[in-house]
């Protein structure tokens, strides 16, 4: 890799300057760059405010290489492309508000998509891949702000990126932009090598696996329906470790605490309770910076959410009606969030909360701080409320999870049809549900697994009702998210399982004793991955469109049909 130019923008006063010098009047740009270290900082010789920092790099791709596309946050599309490939449009058809809508939990407002061929973009870190060998390129930290790669197979480019927009510097005022690592070795070997460097320790748990209630019920949930779920997987008790609450318990959200007594009669303490007694964990949904805009504690508080410049407040999710985001840096809401951790963790008693729509809190820069800082101060926060509680992230910008979640989200929610529903035709987002990009990104974030938490890969299903899957779709999800995760949920009532369809539920809960060699794609719709147990090589094939596989032939999970 070899400098080619540096390009700085921002604003004095209400002027924007494009500059492409590393000296001027306004600001010096050190950097060091080496053969597998990458550090640069600016320095301030006047008042400014930072936008975006770009240091173009020539790179030789050569014939063969697969370059990775991290996602933006948990449910984002992961995956390798090759120099023919060119990633799916961001926003499709959507114009005007309902671009802003679509793009909500994206990325859009800082990232420059790329359109052509060959062109890619990644978050935080990537990797280059010629057969076994591969090159890793990875920020050691977001906490300056978020770093963005952008490659271009074709013109031999690479551009590291940092989203700095609205951190003003004062004369003088010196700022670390990038703290950038490379490894060349095996895959495997590199990873192990990136999260040394960062100093990320190990999840202090390497498996989970039980049940969750969304994917069958949504937020139409109550005592009756979770008690007979948990009764239902008696069959399997012995392979189930946790049992999750998700959304739907509380009365609005961001009115966690409030009572339901229509829903849940005898309270949550009590379903923890009923929880425990099984020899189980204990898991709630809570999206912590969420209110509801037809919440309590929205309309009590409106002066603890996000705003504009202008006072309004920030939308920071579509779901139910709409929800803006508590400000983590309103002593109040911060207070207030402190509150609804203890309770639930402490008055209740769960020993885990699935933490989500993490995002919003870092949509727009504030508080002279990058997204990236906001997000980083956010997930340092979240962990100092839950303690030694376990916490699985989700909807959260990865690199700002590390080494502050014990798992994590890594993919869409899958949806309850295969094939995917209009908004995947329509091309509206990355992050929409979709089982064919929740399958992808946990194949290609493998990698994560284990080193900085543990990944989940959302829920898999073998049940007859309410779902849209044949059952080499429904085999393919339960093998997929076997191989490559460690946080196994179903979503079921096993009430309706038959037969063989028990014994299918414990070989998927179990931990899975393949290792991946490698996986590709090997044509646009289908998938190889190299496979090794007990000393024996073997493949696991695929199409991703129809879930056709030879499944069976390898895992043979026995489920009835």
């Amino acid at each position: 890799m070899k400098l080619l130019n540096t390009e700085f923008t921002y604003f004095t006063g209400d002027m924007k300057y494009v500059d492409r010098t590393q000296d001027n009047a306004a600001f010096t740009l050190e950097y060091d760059i080496t053969d597998d270290h990458v550090k640069a900082f600016l320095i301030a010789k006047k008042n400014l405010t930072m936008h975006r920092v770009d240091l173009d790099f020539s790179y030789e791709f050569k014939e063969g290489d697969k370059f990775f596309g991290n996602g933006y946050q948990s449910w984002t599309t992961s995956r390798e492309y090759t120099a023919e490939d060119k990633m799916k449009p961001l926003i499709g058809i959507a114009k005007g508000r309902l671009k802003y809508l679509a793009g909500i939990s994206a990325d859009t407002r800082f990232v420059d998509f790329p359109t052509e061929t060959g062109a890619f973009v990644s978050h935080c870190y990537t990797y280059i891949k010629n057969g076994a060998d591969v090159h890793l390129i990875g920020s050691l930290t977001e906490r300056q702000g978020f770093t963005v790669i952008y490659a271009d197979m074709i013109k031999n480019t690479l551009t590291l990126s940092k989203d700095v927009e609205g951190v003003t510097l004062e004369e003088g005022e010196r700022y670390e932009l990038f703290d950038v690592v490379m490894f060349r070795g095996a895959y495997d070997e590199v990873f192990d090598a990136y999260f040394k460097a960062m100093g990320v320790k190990k999840p202090v748990v390497e498996h989970m696996s039980g049940y969750t209630s969304w994917y069958n019920y949504f937020q139409k949930i109550n005592e009756k329906i979770i008690l007979r779920d948990l009764n239902a997987l008696d069959i399997v008790k012995d392979s189930v470790s946790i049992f999750q609450i998700d959304d739907g318990y509380e009365t609005f959200v961001g009115d966690w605490t409030e009572k339901n007594p229509a829903k849940f009669p005898r309270g949550m303490r009590f379903i923890a309770d009923q929880i425990h007694e099984k020899g189980y964990r204990a898991g709630i949904w809570i999206a912590p910076f969420s209110v509801q805009i037809k919440s309590e504690t929205y309309k009590k508080h409106p002066d603890w959410v996000v705003k504009y410049a202008n006072g309004k407040p920030i939308l920071g999710v579509v779901a139910w009606g709409g929800a803006y985001t508590l400000d983590i840096y309103n002593d109040d809401a911060r207070a207030y969030i402190r509150s609804f951790f203890d309770t639930v963790l402490h008055d209740w008693g769960y020993d885990m909360v699935k933490l989500d729509f993490l995002y919003s809190q870092c949509m727009y820069p504030r508080n002279n701080k990058s997204r990236g800082t906001i997000m980083c101060e956010a997930m340092d926060f979240l962990r100092e409320c839950c303690g030694d509680k376990l916490i699985l992230g989700c909807g959260v910008p990865l690199g700002a999870a590390f080494g502050r979640v014990d798992a994590c989200r890594i993919s869409c929610d899958v949806d309850l049809v295969y094939g995917g529903k209009f908004y995947n035709k329509l091309g509206v987002n990355n992050e929409v549900p979709s089982a064919q990009n929740a399958i992808t990104n946990s194949i290609f974030r493998r990698h994560l697994d284990g080193r900085v938490f543990c990944n989940d890969p959302d829920v898999f299903f073998f049940r007859y009702s309410n779902l849209t899957f044949n059952t080499e779709q429904k085999v393919l999800l339960a093998a997929i998210n076997h191989i490559f995760g460690n946080v196994l949920f179903v979503s079921d009532n096993a009430e309706e399982y038959k037969g063989v369809d028990v014994d299918a539920l414990r070989k998927v809960f179990a931990k899975s004793e393949f290792k991946v060699l490698d996986a590709n794609y090997v044509s646009a719709d289908d998938i190889v991955i190299d496979l090794m147990k007990d000393g024996k090589q073997t493949q696991l094939r695929f199409n991703i469109k129809t879930g056709k596989s030879n499944v069976e032939d390898i895992i043979g999970i026995p489920v009835c049909r």
